[in-house]
């Protein structure tokens, strides 16, 4: 992954340099622009007050008064010059009684007229103001001795440029930058060396190709990823996870416990229940959960929880679990012939004629009669083939099977629902293995009543499955407990059901069905299990 350091952007350190000293830069120049505004700002005020002055002691001396009124011109330019020269003014300006310029800096303005523009010495009123954003002029009135105004004096001085402000401080400002680089150079340095410690020595790029990359493997791999905090909140969740947890507006940042999940599946996620290949189902899917937790220098981060859609791979396992029940049912049966005919070939041996025919018609009617009401009722060949396997498991354990005279179990058609007959022989199996769990070895009767109704291949049609035990019942508030994944754990309690319930709850839901437990009616023992499979309409395969 690691590849040379800097790429487009250059190395951390330069690019934390060169930004730095931008915003230094930028910085300073505000600063100084802001201190050029002030400056102007209070050389306009200053020199306003000063230009003031210099205007009312001009227009103050008495010789330059009677030169206005007597119209003598020619004693005022000494009197202007000499004021320019002590004040320091850039130029003053004496003006007569009719607005015509008498003694200026400029000749060339001499005898022209004077534009006071607002000022409002002419109504004779001191007015200082900058008429052309450049120039401070205080004009003040020349009053004479019968209160008329005789004339105006006006004084200017010119304010200096933002550059020649900014030349007029460029050593500071070139200290200020020389300091700026220093710091900089050193702040970029050691925040360089602070930020390559955090990310593990790599550059920005190579962070950002770290992430892509994560990104693409996320969304290439068939597995779902979560990935978790401390605090078992989500910080990554890829598409396929999102999918398989039905998850559409998860967010990172969410709490597990906050995102509406089922007990088991939240355990799983949480690490409440420990242990590889957890299997959990969600809805209609079978999902195998792996977690791992994550340490980094020896403390814990998070864990990161892998899934896989397992959904086709658990059902045909049941069903393949299934045919080995079925087989070890036969292999029981063959043993249990076997020992029937060692008996009747030593009853004939010690002559009892009478007694083999005797052992053998009790045999034949034992048998005969469990497959005559099978075949009668049940027109399903698999369904019928799993009954009559299940009725010898069930002995075995000294459990009676009984099937309800009233069922009636049309057949199916495998080219209009070819999963229907496999369905039903996953839902009514885990029950009756269930039922046989819960009621063997239990003191009193050990009784499993099977019903069946429905079937056909008609659209609309459904199957119903009924199956009743003598065992010790399911408390009401554990009837939506016992199908869910992993309700092994209270096994003891509930006669072993566990996950063959939950497979059956999802072999019904897939087809849009129900399945469910109430008690036993009143005065019996045992719990009622209730199973609704719909037939699949026409062309469409579930």
């Amino acid at each position: 992954m690691r590849r040379r350091a800097g790429g487009t952007g250059g190395p951390l350190a330069r690019q934390f340099l060169v930004w730095q000293l931008v915003v230094v830069v930028v910085l300073l120049g505000a600063v100084a622009a802001l201190a050029a505004v002030q400056s102007s700002e209070s050389f306009r005020e200053t020199q306003g007050r000063r230009m003031l002055s210099v205007a009312e002691d001009v227009a103050s001396v008495p010789t330059v008064r009677e030169a206005l009124q007597t119209r003598r011109y020619d004693l005022l330019p000494s009197f202007a010059r000499s004021a320019e020269n002590l004040s320091g003014a850039d130029e003053i300006e004496i003006v007569d009684a009719g607005l015509v310029v008498r003694t200026s800096p400029d000749p060339s303005r001499v005898r022209q007229r004077f534009d006071p523009g607002a000022s409002t010495a002419p109504q004779g009123r001191a007015w200082v103001g900058n008429p052309d954003g450049r120039t401070v002029v205080a004009q003040v009135p020349v009053i004479d001795d019968r209160g008329a105004v005789a004339g105006l004096v006006s004084a200017g001085i010119r304010a200096p440029s933002l550059w020649e402000s900014l030349a007029g401080a460029r050593a500071e400002t070139g200290a200020l930058l020389g300091l700026a680089l220093v710091v900089g150079l050193l702040g970029s340095l050691l925040l360089a060396r602070r930020v390559r410690r955090q990310t593990l020595g790599l550059e920005p790029d190579e962070i950002v190709e770290l992430v892509q990359r994560r990104e693409a493997m996320l969304l290439g791999i068939k597995e779902g990823v979560v990935g978790l905090d401390t605090a078992d909140r989500i910080t990554l969740l890829n598409p396929v996870a999102r999918e398989l947890l039905e998850l559409p507006g998860a967010r990172e940042g969410d709490a597990v416990a906050d995102l509406g999940l089922d007990d088991r599946l939240r355990e799983v996620l949480t690490g409440a229940a420990d242990g590889e290949d957890q299997l959990v189902l969600r809805d209609t899917r079978a999902l195998v959960l792996n977690r791992r937790p994550i340490r980094v220098d020896g403390r814990d981060v998070g864990a990161v929880v892998t899934l896989r859609d397992r959904t086709e791979l658990t059902t045909l396992q049941h069903r393949l679990d299934a045919s080995h029940t079925v087989t070890d049912t036969l292999r029981a049966q063959a043993h249990e012939f076997s020992n029937r005919l060692h008996t009747i070939a030593g009853l004939t041996e010690l002559g009892e004629h009478d007694e083999v025919r005797r052992f053998v018609a009790g045999i034949v009617a034992a048998s005969e009669g469990w497959r005559r009401e099978v075949t009668a009722g049940v027109g399903d060949p698999a369904t019928a083939a799993l009954l009559v396997a299940k009725n010898s498991q069930a002995a075995e354990r000294g459990v009676e099977l009984a099937l309800d005279p009233e069922s009636r179990l049309d057949p199916t058609d495998p080219d209009h629902d070819p999963d229907l007959s496999a369905d039903l022989v996953t839902v009514l199996g885990n029950l009756i293995d269930n039922a046989i769990d819960a009621t063997a070895g239990r003191d009193g009767p050990r009784r499993i009543e099977i019903g069946l109704a429905g079937g056909g291949d008609t659209d609309g049609d459904e199957v119903w499955v009924e199956v009743r035990d003598s065992g010790p019942g399911i408390a009401s508030e554990l009837a939506e407990e016992v199908f869910r994944a992993g309700y092994s754990t209270k096994a003891a309690e509930i006669g072993g059901r566990g996950l063959g319930l939950a497979l059956a709850r999802q072999a019904c839901l897939r087809r849009g069905g129900t399945i469910a437990v109430r008690p036993a009616p009143a005065g019996r023992a045992g719990a009622v299990f209730e199973a609704v499979l719909p037939v699949a309409p026409t062309g469409v395969r579930v």
